[in-house]
């Protein structure tokens, strides 16, 4: 699949929403923000609409910017824009900005604090397009960027509020964007808070820790669990980098084993992230890391590949249950 066929059609959304749900929440949030803030900026790689940024796009068209099929040249405007006061938001897919735009995120942005927000959309197994268009690996690449926030919000409730904290925060940002219909999971009373994770239910056998939107599944696998009497915790870890070392190693002292949950590889991500503050810590603790394997996964719908590979629900489920996670 080449680059022109990427922007040929919508794809990259989440499975198939059957409960409540926002559409393009990052988008019509950067546009309130936009009334209030004349420094915020939008850029775009020919993705205004299957990036979410066409409300902000529509309602501020003197301060949005097309650089084409150029994510390269999309990361050096947002950039430019930043160093004049401007706070740049960037949007295209994930897999074309880690992967093509990654030196100009580096050097260009979090080597100098640049404000500049990239909101990377298809993140992990959501683009049905195969190896070229899936960013597996973007939370490990981006964590090892000095300098750099890294975010994999929930849903559409967390989507929104971490658009609010990165307008208001300087520094550049990495945020895994969730488009299209996104579900709403978290309620009214949820606060994100930049830095830290949210003990969204507690258990006494096992604590999955996860993030992104697999804390949604994360959420059901405990219910199925206390069914057949297998009390299961959930730790939200919206915030990648940095990481809330803390929160983890108190959620863990709680259970018995644990579950790591996320739609990224299996190295360099959330897993290894609370494997390494276990060890750093002296601490051991039965953990099973759910995410992918060491390969190009291949094209197809979320819903089978979550399957295939493991990341759904049920999958889940067995392995708080079982302690057995065999993908």
């Amino acid at each position: 699949m080449n680059n022109v066929g990427s922007r040929a059609g919508g794809m990259g959304e989440l499975a198939e929403v059957t409960g409540p749900f926002e559409v393009a929440p990052f988008g019509k949030t950067l546009a309130e923000l936009g009334a209030s803030m004349p420094q915020i900026v939008g850029i775009t790689a020919d993705m205004g609409r299957y990036s979410d940024i066409h409300p902000f796009r529509d309602a501020f068209p003197d301060r949005f910017f097309n650089a084409g099929m150029a994510e390269q040249d999309t990361i050096m405007i947002a950039a430019g824009l930043a160093k004049v006061g401007k706070v740049a938001f960037a949007a295209t897919y994930s897999a074309f900005l880690t992967r093509r735009a990654l030196d100009f995120m580096a050097i260009s942005c979090a080597h100098s604090r640049a404000d500049v927000k990239v909101m990377a959309g298809s993140p992990g197994l959501v683009n049905p397009y195969g190896g070229t268009h899936q960013a597996l690996e973007d939370l490990a690449v981006m964590r090892a960027i000095p300098n750099m926030t890294v975010i994999d919000p929930c849903d559409a409730t967390e989507l929104k509020q971490v658009v609010h904290v990165a307008a208001e925060t300087p520094g550049t940002f990495y945020i895994r964007n969730l488009r299209g219909k996104v579900p709403v999971v978290l309620d009214e009373h949820y606060e994100f808070q930049l830095g830290k994770a949210a003990m969204l239910r507690e258990g006494t056998d096992v604590g999955i820790v996860s993030t992104g939107f697999m804390t949604a599944r994360a959420l059901d696998a405990a219910d199925r669990a206390a069914r057949v009497g297998v009390s299961v915790g959930v730790l939200h870890v919206p915030t990648i980098k940095p990481f809330d070392v803390e929160s983890v190693l108190t959620f863990a002292s709680t259970v018995k084993r644990l579950v790591t949950a996320e739609n990224h590889l299996r190295t360099g991500g959330l897993g290894t992230l609370v494997l390494e503050s276990l060890f750093d810590a002296g601490e051991a603790k039965p953990t099973i890391r759910i995410g992918l394997g060491d390969r190009f996964h291949p094209c197809g719908s979320q819903d089978y590949l979550d399957r295939l590979y493991g990341l759904d629900t049920n999958a889940i489920t067995d392995a708080a249950v079982t302690g057995r996670w065999n993908y």
